[in-house]
């Protein structure tokens, strides 16, 4: 018999990786999870991606967990370090640290048919040694901006200086009075480029350094540049979040609000007036706030809402710093021992070269697609090459067919243009653990006469209808207007990162899943050795009935001794209540189940 050693693995301690596993505790506490973290730390992209001035750019008060506001944020659009500092409270308050595994990468993931569970080769990065780990169910939480894009520029090798990408931030390197040259001009340099030209203060960076002597940043296409406020949240506001009842739960549901109704403007056909506002308000502050030089750089040609929302952080007035120069018409089409070499032949030196030049998003899981396994012995890979020619698509940007019990936070097309991350992830957790329910739940052997389900996957016509209507979709919205961003194959057109429709309609269906008819559940040929539930299956049920009917006369009996003040609540007692109240909703639910198969 295989030993089971996890009821679920969960890869990566970001933010999707602790949403899974507090939400699992509190839904599924029998269940046994353990989560597995290449870094040394959690928070993921908020604690690799260290460069000055990094900060989220949706409000904090959405950009937080549903079930763990916090009313004391310092500010409306928090900086990196007290986003990691959040998610850190977080996971000691719920428990969660005790079961992540730092510095340990996982190798390769294998579905095992016969037993139904997953056989996950892990790599102690600390000492190099690999060992396997047996789990139930596999959740990818890896996030989507985590694979930065290599610098393909002809000579990189040759570079004598420092070269770094800006989510592997090198701290060492003092800009201080260097000449630096930034590639890129999305949002990560929209935020630091300012701070290279200025200096840091220990606010935005976490040391205070001088200006650098000269900053000269290329960029390829501008993009529709957002005037954005920060205020400061005064003791009265925070006071106010804290004490006045449902004043945060208010404030967070306006924010939601007026998010939200940006995705009237993405209609191609009728957001054309939308959009043209828009336009009109960000012309009118780009040309109120930057040089006049710079604007027709600073101009797009695309449609607004082609790509990603880039808020301002003072990058509009540090382009008047003397020390600034933006160079749009003339690439660079070389690095040199000393610097780079532009199209025209330009020779630039410097000290340091920060790549500024985004993600690997078309690689979902990458490079580990490769080494996940599902039934037939059949990769992510082949799986996404033999049905969308190699492009990464999943059920509701979750599941994918041929890939039991596995699911993948961030995944295809979960993304969006105007929301918080966070809350499409609270919606497909709740999505992953309704379907898991008929795996997860504590039944009563009682009352069941079916056997234990121990697996579930989409079925192959799901996936296709899901993806053909997710295509379908995007053509009617701006994304596919014919611009270039992550969110769209450059080859194919295909939207791969965006969910085409509102954002309420993606939690609704998080709610509503037509699991009996998108989803097969099974039990697997051989059974398992675990302590989780559907780990063991005991042939003795008259004996488990026994048991589960002691529970029940012995939670009658407890719950008379508590009510008179016979026996006091200590924290085993409350351990003990809270299983035995488990069997009962076990026995609640396996009533229910069967009057409503007679009726």
């Amino acid at each position: 018999m295989s030993q089971l050693d996890t009821d679920i693995l969960i890869i990566g301690a970001g933010m999707s990786g602790l949403n899974f596993a507090i939400r699992l505790q509190q839904l599924y506490p029998h269940s046994s999870y353990r989560i597995v973290e290449s870094a040394s730390d959690l928070g993921g992209t908020w604690s690799v991606n260290t460069y000055p001035g990094c900060g989220c750019d949706v409000a904090s008060h959405f950009y937080s967990f549903s079930f763990a506001l916090k009313p004391d944020w310092t500010q409306k659009f928090a900086l990196q370090r007290e986003i990691l500092e959040y998610f850190r409270d977080v996971a000691e308050r719920y428990g969660v640290t005790r079961h992540i595994e730092y510095e340990s990468a996982v190798q390769k993931a294998t579905w095992d048919e016969n037993y139904g569970v997953w056989v996950v080769e892990i790599l102690d990065k600390k000492t190099g040694v690999s060992r396997l780990v047996r789990s139930r169910v596999v959740v990818s939480a890896v996030g989507a901006l985590s694979i930065p894009k290599k610098c393909e520029i002809q000579g990189v090798a040759e570079f004598k200086g420092r070269l770094f990408h800006s989510a592997r931030w090198d701290h060492d390197f003092d800009w201080a009075n260097k000449e630096v040259v930034v590639i890129g001009n999305g949002c990560s340099a929209t935020q630091f480029v300012p701070i290279l030209s200025n200096g840091s203060t220990k606010t935005n960076y976490i040391v205070i350094r001088k200006a650098a002597k000269k900053v000269t940043q290329f960029s390829r296409q501008p993009h529709w540049i957002a005037e954005r406020p920060n205020p400061v949240y005064s003791s009265l506001f925070k006071w106010s979040m804290r004490y006045i009842p449902l004043a945060m739960r208010l404030y967070r549901f306006w924010l939601y609000a007026d998010m939200e109704k940006d995705f009237f403007g993405f209609y191609l056909s009728t957001g054309g007036k939308i959009r043209r506002d828009l336009t009109n308000t960000r012309i009118e502050y780009m040309k109120r706030t930057a040089p006049v030089k710079y604007h027709a750089a600073l101009t797009p040609a695309t449609e607004i809402g082609c790509k990603r929302k880039v808020n301002d952080t003072d990058y509009f007035d540090c382009l008047h710093n003397d020390n600034m120069e933006l160079v749009w018409d003339d690439p660079v089409t070389t690095i040199t021992e000393t610097g780079v070499r532009t199209k025209s032949g330009r020779e630039l030196y410097a000290d340091a070269i920060i790549l500024a030049n985004g993600f690997e998003t078309q690689k979902v899981l990458y490079p580990l697609s490769s080494e996940i396994r599902g039934e037939g012995g059949v990769s992510l890979d082949e799986h996404w090459d033999k049905l969308s020619n190699g492009l990464p698509q999943a059920y509701y940007g979750t599941c994918v067919s041929s890939f039991p019990n596995f699911f993948v936070m961030m995944g295809p097309n979960t993304t969006t243009g105007h929301l918080s991350v966070i809350y499409s992830t609270e919606c497909q957790v709740n999505f992953c653990l309704r379907v898991l329910k008929p795996i997860l739940q504590r039944r009563s052997p009682l009352l069941s006469r079916t056997p234990q389900l121990d697996s579930v996957c989409v079925t192959p016509e799901a996936e296709k209808r899901d993806n053909a209507w997710i295509q379908n979709l995007s053509k009617d919205l701006v994304w596919s207007s014919g611009c270039t961003s992550w969110y769209i194959d450059n080859k194919s057109g295909r939207n791969t990162m965006l969910y085409p429709d509102w954002q309420f309609k993606y939690w609704w269906r998080s709610v509503f899943v037509p699991t009996s008819r998108d989803f097969v559940y099974r039990r697997s040929v051989k059974d398992v050795g675990g302590s989780g539930p559907g780990e063991k299956r005991n042939r003795r049920s008259s004996w488990n009935g026994v048991v589960v009917l002691a529970s029940v006369v012995g939670a009658v009996g407890l719950g008379t001794g508590i009510a008179f003040g016979s026996v006091k609540i200590s924290g085993d007692i409350d351990d003990l209540l809270k299983d035995i109240l488990s069997e009962l909703k076990g026995v609640r639910e396996s009533v229910l189940g069967s009057l409503k198969s007679v009726l």
